[in-house]
């Protein structure tokens, strides 16, 4: 792929990063820089993108229907807002197609709903969000990959698989990186095996597309990947958009999954003319503005460089890993060795021994500034399975939620990083997380039994304080 010559560095990301000079409010009263660390939900926007997305409100306005010439400039900037997902990936523009969509989640329920008929079967792996396995489960017959005892997949269970249901099986569906681990799978050599096997792949590539180069590679490739989906709000662009990117056969028969205006040519009291794709894949007023927001990224993504960003998120992460080696009481699950930073993501999870990590993510919080995420992450048979418990474990914990109480509920302390954080800031976490496991936190906590959240005790902040809806009173 071509990109434009580069005029960004990594040093000049973080001065283009909306809302990184906010403060927050800390439990002796004070306030501090907020830091984020929980990446791998949702990223910040970038000034150029909230920029770039003032100037197209002068210019917002319906799309493919409309012949005014706002209607015509916004049409013809959201078509290129695919053209622009498409090259990202480095998908073919004569034999794959994007459909824009709100988010991975629904890309891939959609994609699922194109696999519903006969005994056919998709392999997952244990790793797997929830998005890329719940609708698989509702649409098909899904068989699991085994992992390995370090959390990655075992590639001779999936060779297994394959050659025992070759065949049947349709589509080998895989992270490119997990949430939970930050281990970046095989994806090339998997869609090898897949292929060799009669089947497809589907990556989902919510975490790994903001952090490393994809390359769906040419349909006549052995490695080449038959679908690729995304979501904007990880990639620096958190306005409600996402991608299903893959091969346009897939979508051409049949009806649409979303069906009303805009899908069709002709439609008559008897019968109906589908449109052709993507339109046809879009029914309903298009998301314009989170298209441009996420095209915008893409480019500035691409400005930067994919392996800038890899090589310095791979820095914070090999400097994160040997300080946590050093704070007595911490585990990660996961990779641990710095020196192989470069081969998995910014994502880590840990554990401080003895301490509930509903308590650790509310002290970062509350006396640090500091958000992380805590919890399994949406991937709960992944997090039970890394921290050696049983269907019996998960019983137990599913009565206990059903009597309203979350009180000890399994999970991990997550931090994850974006192309904006520092060492700097690395350090200011690794400072407080051996302030607390030598549990030297100032707070008393209390936790709620309902939601298992802690919080400190007479430390209460009024959150309209710092924003609320409605018109300002210098307007009113």
């Amino acid at each position: 792929m071509k990109h434009a010559a580069k005029f960004l560095n990594i040093d000049d990301i973080p001065a283009l990063v909306v809302g990184l000079e906010t403060h927050v409010p800390v439990l002796d009263g004070g306030s501090v820089p907020y830091i984020n660390l929980d990446n791998a939900a949702s990223t910040p926007v970038l000034k150029p993108v909230l920029d770039k997305l003032n100037v197209f409100m002068g210019w917002y306005s319906s799309v493919h229907r409309g012949t005014g010439f706002k209607s015509q400039i916004a049409t013809h900037i959201y078509d290129q807002v695919h053209d622009v997902a498409l090259d990202f990936v480095g998908g073919d523009p004569v034999r794959d197609t994007v459909i824009l969509v709100r988010n991975t989640t629904e890309a891939i329920n959609r994609l699922a709903r194109r696999f519903t008929y006969g005994d056919r079967v998709v392999l997952c792996s244990k790793m797997e969000h929830h998005s890329n396995d719940l609708p698989w489960r509702a649409n098909v017959h899904v068989e699991y990959i085994e992992l390995k005892s370090d959390g990655s997949i075992d590639l001779q269970d999936l060779r297994a698989k394959l050659d025992r249901s070759s065949g049947h099986v349709d589509l080998v569906a895989i992270t490119g990186g997990s949430n939970v681990t930050g281990i970046i799978n095989p994806i090339h050599e998997i869609a090898e095996l897949a292929h060799a096997a009669g089947a497809k792949i589907m990556v989902d590539a919510a975490q790994l597309a903001p952090h490393r180069r994809i390359d769906m590679l040419s349909h006549d490739d052995p490695r080449h990947l038959d679908f690729v989906t995304l979501s904007g709000h990880k990639l620096y662009a958190p306005y409600g958009v996402g991608a299903l990117i893959g091969s346009r056969k897939t979508f051409e028969e049949g009806a649409p999954d979303l069906v009303g205006g805009g899908s069709v040519d002709i439609v008559t009291l008897s019968s109906v003319q589908w449109t052709s794709l993507p339109d046809k894949e879009e029914a309903g007023s298009p998301n314009v503005v989170g298209g441009v927001a996420m095209a915008e990224s893409m480019l500035l993504l691409n400005e930067l460089g994919m392996d800038t960003v890899a090589a310095h998120e791979a820095e914070l992460t090999a400097y994160a890993l040997e300080g946590l080696a050093q704070i007595p009481r911490i585990r990660v699950f996961g990779p641990t060795d710095p020196q192989r930073a470069t081969e998995r993501l910014g994502v880590i999870s840990f554990q401080v021994e003895g301490l509930s990590h509903f308590l650790v993510a509310a002290i970062l919080s509350a006396e640090f500034g500091i958000g992380v995420r805590n919890g399994c992450f949406c991937a709960h048979p992944y997090v039970l399975e890394l921290l050696g418990l049983d269907e019996q474990d998960a019983a137990y914990h599913r009565n206990e939620i059903k009597r309203g109480s979350r009180t000890n509920l399994p999970g991990l302390v997550r931090i994850s990083f974006g192309i904006y954080n520092t060492r700097a800031e690395i350090a200011r976490l690794l400072e407080a997380l051996a302030v607390i496991a030598q549990d030297r936190y100032q707070g008393v906590y209390e936790q709620d039994p309902a939601s298992g959240s802690y919080a400190p005790q007479g430390h209460v902040v009024d959150l309209d304080d710092y924003f609320r809806l409605g018109v300002p009173k210098s307007f009113a």
